[in-house]
């Protein structure tokens, strides 16, 4: 490790080092003109500008080429289906021209660079199960590195996630879903941290989708456990029916804020790594030394190898929030069968371990 951290140093100042016509140019433009102040205000919006080029989704997929200025672009397929003639006309605006949205009648349905994104983990992910998974069924135990950790995760979903927050009984319905979520959300983080790759995470229209599936199963949970009269009747809480205008727009915005959680969470975090080491490394062209990459470069790979970490964290937690959501989901039906649903599990010894809703409910 602490070669290639030597060479990756050595490299990057070598690089910095072997482009003085820049530094050159800036130092001869700075003297004459006196304009140093605005080239250097100029270099960091660039960088600014590159590290949101970056991380933001786009209609086409670049390729850049190493040690060069030079890039190449797919343009990827524009599908619009506008709902009257003219809704889809690109209109020009301060940022340039924009392609009306949804409200002005026009549906936006092209691929997009996360989507190619969405696209490859689901692919990986597919092609991974199908290597590592174990189709002989004469042999229990699975052989070699990636089944025993396939395994290993699954196993952790199930028992850690699914059973302790929902339940013996239900836990296993809803670990298909959980398991899902945990290795399409880290598979979609994993390959951000590759060359030419990009994080679709990082994209809050993608966690939004990925927290409105957890909203989803979570009303289906509670109203196929508590029934649909149920489900109405928890929204009031329970309280007298005079305090009902109270506490049916509070538990309604309750609801929506359990996947809004979800969203910003996983979004923010995943965004906050990539924009962090992307700026690291920019200060060598913001401070304009080559000095600069024998501090920012060591930092930006510790700050990768921490994003490594985080990309499995980040998968567990929102499993574990959709686990514990639906928890509190499946949780609702007993609340309602009061002191004789719990004497029946007593004498039947099953057990519903959702004591974590509970609390977070509580």
């Amino acid at each position: 490790m602490r070669k290639a951290m030597v060479l990756l140093v050595g490299l990057m100042a070598g690089v910095a080092f072997a482009s003085p016509s820049a530094q050159d140019e800036h130092g001869s433009t700075a003297a004459e003109g006196g304009h140093g102040e605005t080239r250097l205000e100029h270099e960091e919006e660039d960088v600014a500008g590159y590290i949101l080029h970056h991380v933001s989704d786009s209609p086409e997929y670049e390729i850049e080429v190493p040690l060069s200025r030079d890039h190449r672009s797919i343009h990827l397929p524009q599908i619009l289906i506008p709902f009257h003639d003219g809704a889809c006309a690109p209109q020009q605006t301060d940022h340039g021209m924009v392609v009306p949205g949804l409200g002005a009648g026009c549906l936006d349905l092209s691929i997009t660079k996360h989507t190619v994104m969405m696209w490859l983990a689901a692919l990986l992910l597919i092609g991974s199960l199908l290597l590592f998974s174990n189709r002989d069924k004469t042999k229990l135990v699975p052989r070699g590195t990636g089944a025993n950790l396939f395994e290993m995760l699954v196993l952790f979903v199930r028992d850690e996630l699914a059973i302790k927050n929902i339940g013996k009984e239900e836990g296993p319905r809803y670990t298909p879903y959980l398991l899902t979520a945990f290795f399409f959300i880290l598979f979609m983080n994993l390959l951000g941290l590759f060359p030419w790759m990009a994080t679709a995470t990082g994209n809050i229209a993608v966690t939004c989708g990925l927290a409105l599936c957890t909203f989803v199963l979570t009303q289906v949970a509670g109203i196929r456990a508590a029934g649909f009269g149920g489900y109405l009747a928890h929204l009031t809480g329970g309280v007298a029916p005079w305090l009902w205008p109270i506490m049916v727009p509070v538990e309604i915005l309750g609801l929506f804020t359990k996947p809004f959680a979800l969203t910003i969470r996983l979004f923010a975090n995943m965004l906050a790594g990539h924009i962090v080491i992307f700026f690291l490394l920019g200060l060598i062209f913001m401070l304009g030394h080559p000095a600069v990459a024998l501090v920012s470069v060591p930092f930006a790979l510790g700050i990768y190898l921490l994003e490594l970490f985080v990309a499995f964290v980040q998968a567990y937690v929102f499993t574990m929030l959709s686990a514990l959501f639906i928890g509190m989901g499946v949780a609702m039906g007993h609340h309602g069968h009061g002191e004789h649903e719990h004497a029946d599990h007593k004498e039947t010894g099953h057990s519903h371990d959702h004591g974590k809703a509970h609390m977070l409910g509580s």
